[in-house]
C-alpha cells in the first residue's frame, strides 16, 4: 500500500542540486531510474522532469529504510528526506554527479510493473510501442526537455507580446466552417439537427472582427485544426501565435516579428540574433531554389541553360523549351565520387516520384566528363553549359527539362535531397522573408485563376488596375518568414475596403449568394469603420521542432498524432454509440465490402 507524504514535503527537484547544497537537508520526489544493490550499501537514482540524483542508502544506519530501497524497483514512485553529501565515485556525465543524499527517511508513494520498455534517454525502441504507452514515453529525458522548451518558448512569446501593447483574447473553438484552403473538422449540433460547427483552421475572421471593434494589437496562442495529410511537420491539431495589428504596414508587422525571435532565440538558446532579416521575392525564390521555403545554409542554386540548349538535337531538352518550359539544373561540387552513377540512378527514380519525366547528368570523374546525353551535343555545346554553370572536375551536374511548374519544384526537392546526402548543411539558423508572393495562380486543370491566400489579402496599390485583364501581374502584399527551409509563419495585410472586398470576390468567380453564406457578417463589419490591419500566424510546434533540433513534431508534441491522423494511445477516433449519434441526427453509413 502507498504511504502518504506526511512531514515529506518536496523541497528541491532531483536535478537542481548541486555541491552548494552539501550539508542540507532536503526532501526529494520521483521516479526509480534503477538500483544497484551492492550488500550493505544500495544506491537509486531517482528520477524527475529535471534530471537525475543518486541516494544513498547504509544498511548499518536504519534497517527499515534499507529494506524499502532493497524492494525499491524500476519506476517506482518515492519521496525521499536526507542530507546532501559529497559523492565518494563521482560522475561528472551529469550535473549531480558530485553528490549524493544519505537518506534519513524514505516513502514509496506508488509501486509499478515492470514497463513495457526501458525509460532510458537513448531508445531504440519501436516508436509504435513508445507511442501506446506515450504516459512512459514522456518521462524520457530528451522528451521532457523538448516539451518544457515548448513551454518556454509560450512564455517568451507571450512576455513579448504583452510588453509591446498586446491584448490576449480567446477566439471561439467551435465556429462557422469557411474556406481556409483544407478541409474542416466539423462538429454536429444537437440542438441546430443537420446543421454543423467547424473547429477553427485559424481565427482569420474573428481576428479580424476585434480589429474592427477596437483591439488594435491583438495575441492568442491559439489551437487550429486542419483535416490533411500528415508530414513531419505536419499534424491536424496545432498552436499558432496568432497576431493582428491595426494602423500598420508590412514593414511594422515584419519588424515586431523579428524582435519576437531576437528575444526567443536569446531568452531560450542564449544566441543574438541579426536583424533585420534577409529578403527574398517569390520570383527568386522559386528560380534560385525552386522553394518558396528555401533552405539558404548553402548553394547549390538552380541555373538556367534553356537558351543554351534551345537548338540542340536532344529530343526532350528542345521538346521542353517548344511547350514554354525550360531545362534548368544544379551543381553538386565535388561529388563526383560520391554520387555514383547507381547513386544518380537512385537520384532519377526520386524526380520521376514526384512529377519529373526523368533526369539527365554529366559525372566529372575523369578528364572527360561523362554526359548521359553527349551524343546530341554539338562540339563545344557540352563544354559550354559547364562553363556557364560553374561546373568543374569532380562536379556533378543534374538537369531537369519540363515546363516550369515541375522543373522548379523538383529542383528544388532534389537539391535538398542532394545537399544531405553530401552532408553539406551546415549548423545554424537562417531566416529568410519571402515577400511579393503573386495573387493569384494559374489552374489548368480549370483554366481558372484562382488565389494563392485567403481572400482578405490586400493587393498592391499599383496591380490593382489588372484585377480584371491580367491577374498574373497582381502582387499581394504577403509575407512567409522561413527559418532553414521551413516556413513559420504566414501573413499579410488584410483589404479593409468594402468596394475593393467585393470586387476581389467577384475576381474570385464567388457569387454574391456565396459571398453572403461564407463571409457575409464580416463584409457587414466593413461598413461601419474598419481600420487598416495586418497580422501573422507563427507555428509555435514548428519553431520548437526546429529549436529542440527535433526531427518530428511529435518530439515537441505532449500527444501527437500519426500518419493516418490516429492517437495510438487512446485509440482515437472511435465509434460512437448509436444513441448518441441518434440525439446529433446523424447515421453512419457502412462501406460496402467487396
Amino acid at each position: 500500500m502507498a504511504e502518504f507524504m506526511t512531514g515529506m514535503k518536496r523541497t528541491d527537484y532531483c536535478g537542481d542540486l548541486r555541491t552548494s547544497d552539501i550539508g542540507r537537508e532536503v526532501t526529494v520526489c520521483g521516479w526509480v531510474q534503477r538500483q544497484r544493490d551492492l550488500g550493505q550499501l544500495i544506491f537509486i537514482d531517482l528520477r524527475d522532469r529535471t534530471g537525475i540524483v543518486q541516494l544513498a542508502f547504509d544498511s548499518e544506519t536504519d534497517r527499515e529504510i534499507f529494506d524499502k530501497a532493497f524492494s525499491a524497483r524500476s519506476e517506482y514512485v518515492l519521496a525521499a528526506k536526507g542530507i546532501v553529501r559529497e559523492r565518494s565515485s563521482k560522475n561528472m556525465e551529469i550535473p549531480t554527479g558530485e553528490i549524493e543524499v544519505e537518506v534519513k527517511d524514505l516513502r514509496v508513494l506508488s509501486k509499478a510493473e515492470t514497463p513495457p520498455f526501458e525509460i532510458l534517454d537513448e531508445t531504440n525502441t519501436n516508436e509504435e510501442l513508445r507511442l501506446k504507452y506515450r504516459y512512459l514515453d514522456l518521462r524520457r529525458g530528451p522528451l521532457q526537455r523538448n516539451i518544457m522548451m515548448r513551454s518556454k518558448i509560450a512564455k517568451v512569446a507571450r512576455d513579448y507580446f504583452y510588453e509591446n501593447g498586446f491584448v490576449e483574447i480567446e477566439t471561439p473553438m467551435m465556429m462557422k466552417s469557411t474556406p481556409e484552403g483544407a478541409r474542416d473538422y466539423l462538429v454536429p449540433s444537437r440542438v441546430h439537427k443537420g446543421k454543423f460547427y467547424a473547429l477553427p483552421q485559424s481565427p482569420q475572421i474573428y481576428k479580424q472582427l476585434l480589429m474592427v471593434a477596437g483591439y488594435d494589437r491583438y495575441i492568442q496562442l491559439a489551437r487550429c485544426f486542419r483535416d490533411e495529410d500528415l508530414r513531419a511537420d505536419r499534424q491536424p491539431e496545432f498552436t499558432q501565435i496568432d497576431m493582428e495589428l491595426s494602423f500598420v504596414d508590412m514593414e511594422d508587422i515584419m519588424e515586431i516579428n523579428e524582435g519576437l525571435f531576437k528575444r526567443l532565440f536569446k531568452d531560450v538558446l542564449n544566441q543574438d540574433l541579426e536583424t533585420p532579416f534577409p529578403r527574398m521575392t517569390y520570383k527568386d525564390a522559386m528560380e534560385k531554389y525552386g522553394s518558396d521555403k528555401p533552405d539558404i545554409r548553402f548553394g547549390m542554386e538552380i541555373c538556367d541553360i534553356s537558351d543554351l540548349v534551345k537548338d540542340c538535337d536532344f529530343g526532350v531538352f528542345k521538346g521542353a523549351i517548344e511547350n514554354g518550359g525550360s531545362v534548368r539544373g544544379i551543381v553538386a561540387k565535388n561529388a563526383a565520387s560520391t554520387l555514383t552513377r547507381k547513386e544518380i540512378d537512385k537520384l532519377t527514380e526520386f524526380v520521376k516520384g514526384i512529377g519529373a519525366k526523368g533526369l539527365a547528368f554529366v559525372r566529372w570523374v575523369e578528364d572527360k566528363p561523362t554526359c548521359s546525353f553527349a551524343k546530341f551535343m554539338a562540339e563545344g555545346q557540352l563544354e559550354n553549359i559547364l562553363s556557364t554553370m560553374g561546373a568543374e572536375k569532380g562536379d556533378v551536374v543534374l538537369l531537369v527539362a519540363d515546363k516550369n511548374s515541375v522543373t522548379l519544384p523538383v529542383l528544388g526537392a532534389l537539391r535538398l535531397n542532394v545537399a544531405k546526402k553530401l552532408d553539406i548543411i551546415p549548423k545554424g539558423f537562417s531566416f529568410l522573408w519571402i515577400v511579393d508572393f503573386p495573387f493569384f495562380e494559374y489552374d489548368s486543370e480549370s483554366g481558372e485563376w484562382v488565389a494563392m491566400h485567403h481572400p482578405f489579402t490586400m493587393p498592391r496599390e499599383e496591380c490593382l488596375q489588372y484585377l480584371d485583364t491580367d491577374p498574373g501581374k497582381v502582387i499581394a502584399k504577403a509575407y512567409d518568414l522561413t527559418l532553414n527551409g521551413t516556413e513559420l509563419s504566414s501573413g499579410s495585410i488584410r483589404i479593409t475596403d468594402y468596394e475593393l472586398q467585393q470586387k476581389m470576390f467577384r475576381a474570385l468567380k464567388l457569387t454574391d449568394e456565396e459571398i453572403e453564406a461564407k463571409f457575409g457578417f464580416l463584409v457587414e463589419a466593413y461598413k461601419y469603420g474598419a481600420p487598416p490591419h495586418g497580422g501573422m500566424g507563427i507555428g509555435l510546434d514548428r519553431i520548437a521542432m526546429i529549436l529542440c533540433e527535433a526531427d518530428s513534431l511529435r518530439d515537441v508534441t505532449a500527444f501527437p498524432k500519426v500518419q493516418n491522423a490516429s492517437e495510438i494511445m487512446s485509440a482515437c477516433p472511435s465509434v460512437v454509440d448509436k444513441a448518441n449519434l441518434d440525439i446529433l441526427g446523424i447515421k453512419v453509413i457502412e462501406e460496402e465490402k467487396e
